[in-house]
């Protein structure tokens, strides 16, 4: 049986890989900067909230587009110019902070940029990725994949988080660090677009047996695919309800300035602390294959992501505050691994883009509309800790509520087994 790391040993995959990791580390650094730009500016948890909410909305507007022209078009092309375009609007941040002449207005309609332009670039990267391994390797290429994405999730809040605090950069002012967080993530999509531009490998899309549709009609024909898909609307539905409660990492410059007390180098830890737990929770499952009966896995899964965030809104420790994060990190990646392998599995290449972004609308609009949900729940009282308290405590309360619904009334997940012979193990 394959290995997961068996899927580096090809080599456009292996440079994908790892300048997506330099890419993403980059992104996660400005997720960072924005949020603390946007509490610097307005000191509220209902802005931060804001910043959500103009993430999902060019999500829930462009992907399902992003989908039929990732069906449709190249997938490197289509990388290439999202890819481009989100390095000028990162460009764009970086002049504001600099120049000093930036706004609450203008740091969201940059960011809803931002966010139209992942809605084109994630399905055609999603849909890309099983070309460039054979179908034995792919499930230990998605695994990678989750690896990375939660790698560059420690390693760009961190370093966010120092260049914030100042670190090594004395003399800089604060619009300046912010200024070098933008233009540093500019800089990294620039590895991505050289291996693109490099690749060999076809990205153009398999022709679909019904031939081209028109526009309409593609679009109708992968929300018919996902949604007559019973395992994938349940699974997408209840990842959505999770991560809409539990969604309250946009909290986090409250939480490190008004409750624990530990600065912007700490909010920069405590935004890293999910994907350390997820990477450590990626590594006992590229080791440790996870049972057949992966229905009850991926419940359980949700209800520690539940456990943990109640944990995480109750701690008043910095140390228990970062415990309580790495475990919402090691229960997401658990599922994830789960939901995304049985995607691609069931899905053909020509609708792949297509799944991807409806998949989108509800993996990212989920966690987004939980920190505007959040942000407008914390809003609520006079006191930024209580608020921020109740917000967090009472969604991990409802995701143990949506779980409980789920394994009651959708038995086809709680009884969901891997197929035979789709595993990978460390033998």
């Amino acid at each position: 049986m394959n290995r997961p790391y068996h899927a580096l040993r090809h080599p456009e995959f292996r440079r994908l890989w790892v300048t997506q990791l330099v890419s993403l580390t980059g992104s996660q650094m400005q997720v960072v900067a924005l949020n603390w730009h946007v509490y610097l500016l307005t000191h509220s948890a209902l802005a931060l909230g804001f910043v959500g909410l103009t993430r999902v909305i060019p999500i829930v507007l462009f992907s399902l587009g992003g989908g039929v022209v990732a069906d449709r078009r190249d997938r490197r092309h289509v990388m290439i110019v999202a890819q481009g375009a989100m390095a000028v609007i990162s460009v764009a941040l970086a002049s504001l902070a600099v120049q000093r002449r930036e706004s609450v207005a203008a740091l969201y309609a940059l960011n809803a940029l931002q966010a139209a332009a992942s809605a084109f670039d994630n399905p055609a990267r999603q849909a890309l990725v099983p070309r460039l391994v054979p179908s034995a390797d792919l499930p230990g290429a998605l695994a990678l994949n989750l690896t990375m994405f939660h790698a560059a999730m420690i390693g760009g809040p961190a370093l966010g988080g120092l260049v914030l605090a100042g670190t090594g950069l004395s003399g800089w002012s604060e619009t300046s660090r912010l200024g070098l967080l933008y233009g540093l993530n500019a800089a990294s999509f620039l590895g991505v677009i050289a291996t693109l531009l490099a690749m060999k490998t076809s990205g153009a899309p398999e022709p679909s047996p019904e031939g081209r549709e028109a526009l309409l009609e593609a679009l109708r024909s992968g929300l018919r695919f996902v949604f007559t898909t019973p395992i994938m609307v349940s699974t997408m539905a209840l990842d959505f309800f999770a991560t809409f409660f539990s969604g309250s990492m946009s909290l986090l410059p409250i939480v490190a300035d008004q409750v624990l007390g530990v600065g912007a180098s700490g909010y920069g830890w405590l935004v890293a602390a999910p994907a350390v737990g997820a990477v450590l929770g990626s590594l006992y499952t590229s080791v440790r294959p996870l049972p057949r009966r992966q229905g009850r896995v991926l419940l359980w899964a949700i209800v520690g992501y539940g456990v943990a965030t109640i944990v995480y809104g109750l701690s008043r420790s910095y140390p228990l505050t970062l415990v309580a994060l790495a475990a919402t990190g090691l229960a997401d990646v658990v599922s994830t691994v789960i939901r995304q392998t049985i995607r691609q599995l069931l899905t053909p290449d020509a609708m792949r883009g297509r799944m991807t972004s409806v998949n989108m609308i509800f993996f990212m609009g989920g966690p987004q509309l939980g920190e505007l949900e959040a942000g407008l729940v914390a809003h609520l009282f006079v006191s930024a800790a209580v608020g921020v308290t109740v917000s967090v405590v009472s969604g991990g309360l409802l995701t143990l509520a949506a779980v409980a619904v789920v394994a009651v009334r959708a038995p086809h997940v709680r009884n969901y087994e891997r197929p035979g012979g789709m595993s990978y193990s460390a033998s």
